[in-house]
């Protein structure tokens, strides 16, 4: 394998040939160069995907009031399921194995001001644990508390934008300050960061929910109630939703089989579902690429075997000068490795490389962003071209082994 002398004739060999040689490490290059393309961009969009799931904990559930569909013990369809403070006491009593848990109003686009700047801005009434469901990121001061739960507090904690767009831009003026909500001022205890799907999520502000429903509707109406499922199996998340549900049937006594009384949207399942997407995607990119990469390593294994063909004597006469069969085949099959790996190599290199400048030069996409090919690829992808070369080798060595002295010296 060392040796310098074999090296120097695979160099011999491959130089005398040299257009056959590119030629069929090309068509290897060209292999791993679009296997390396593919799962980049499959990578890519995943990524891109995924972003699309930031604003919520991936095991998040979000339980919303509807409008019966279904006939149940007399009752007719078409009634509105009105959620309470109630409601909210029974799931949070009756289900095991949450992590957090949180109610929430819509109150909608709701006029906002400080000073003579004016905006329309989301306001989300909620508990303090809707910061966790939410994965929201503190920027400045803090999120909501149960103190400002207990007591009713007028506070406010804002987005980003929303700081942007009243306070034009400075760094801490905001915190402290008081902005004014349906004519009702509020004070700013902290600025987040939201990580919603579209612009109107991210101009978000979160006020206590019982400030809302003292401030706002004089009643213990809510919207939603959300939770995450912790650390739970999807059976026992399954077990968790099922328990949430009988028990709002109960409370509202609508069907537990009727679809439109409630709204469940479970993240997990929604996970699952994409994971489940690109799996069969990566499949697929997988066998693309190995089907391409096959067809170069065909090419190596029949330009070996040419190769053999032509050297039929010189390896008769190195047979009848008493070298072994091993050494014929260690022979072939360190060329047919040579090539490939260092035509694979060459098509990884140039395959990364697309991919880095595509990633520093494309602008973000909500659907496609930071195609790259990671290391474990590179590393599958080195192994892979290391036994394609045996491969490929392979047969043409043991043609090549099996060449009888006498009869080669006969072929012309």
């Amino acid at each position: 394998m060392f040796s310098i002398d074999r090296w120097q004739e695979i160099y011999s060999t491959i130089r005398k040939n040299k257009l056959r040689t590119f030629l069929t490490g090309f068509a290897v290059a060209w292999g791993i160069f679009m296997l390396i393309i593919l799962l980049g961009s499959g990578n890519g969009l995943e990524n891109g995907v995924k972003e699309q799931f930031k604003g919520g904990a991936m095991n998040g559930v979000w339980i919303s009031s509807g409008i019966t569909s279904i006939q149940y013990k007399g009752l007719k369809t078409g009634r509105e399921i009105k959620f309470s403070d109630q409601d909210y006491k029974l799931i949070k009593n009756s289900i095991k194995g949450y992590d957090h848990i949180s109610a929430r109003l819509f109150l909608g686009s709701v006029l906002v001001s400080y000073k003579n700047e004016y905006g329309s801005f989301f306001v989300s009434p909620s508990h303090p644990d809707y910061g966790y469901i939410k994965e929201i990121q503190v920027l400045q001061g803090r999120f909501l508390n149960q103190i400002d739960i207990r007591e009713c507090r007028k506070v406010a904690a804002i987005g980003e934008k929303v700081r942007a767009q009243l306070f034009k831009g400075k760094d801490t003026v905001a915190l402290e300050k008081y902005v004014s909500i349906r004519g009702v001022p509020f004070k700013v205890i902290g600025i987040f960061r939201d990580f919603g799907r579209d612009d109107n999520e991210q101009k978000r502000i979160y006020i206590p929910i019982t400030t809302a429903q003292k401030v706002f509707y004089s009643t213990n109406v809510i919207n939603q109630i959300s939770f995450t499922t912790g650390n739970a199996t999807p059976e026992e998340a399954d077990a968790m939703l099922r328990k949430a549900k009988m028990t709002l049937s109960h409370s509202h006594t609508f069907s537990p089989d009727d679809p439109r009384a409630i709204d469940i949207m479970n993240k997990s399942e929604d996970v699952k579902r994409v994971n489940s997407l690109f799996a069969g995607i990566r499949m697929f990119i997988w066998i693309i690429g190995i089907g391409t990469i096959i067809a170069g390593i065909v090419g190596v294994s029949n330009i070996m075997m040419i190769s053999v063909k032509e050297r039929t004597k010189e390896i008769g006469i190195r047979k009848a000068l008493g070298a072994t069969p091993a050494s014929i085949i260690g022979l072939i099959m360190q060329e047919a490795i040579l090539i490939t790996g260092f035509a694979g190599y060459v098509g990884l290199v140039l395959g990364v490389g697309l991919l880095e400048l595509i990633a520093r030069n494309m602008p973000p996409s909500d659907f496609f962003r930071n195609p790259e090919a990671n290391f474990a690829i590179a590393i599958g992808a080195t192994v892979l071209l290391v036994i394609a070369g045996a491969f490929a080798g392979f047969f043409p060595a043991m043609k090549a082994a099996g060449i009888r002295p006498i009869e080669a010296l006969r072929e012309e």
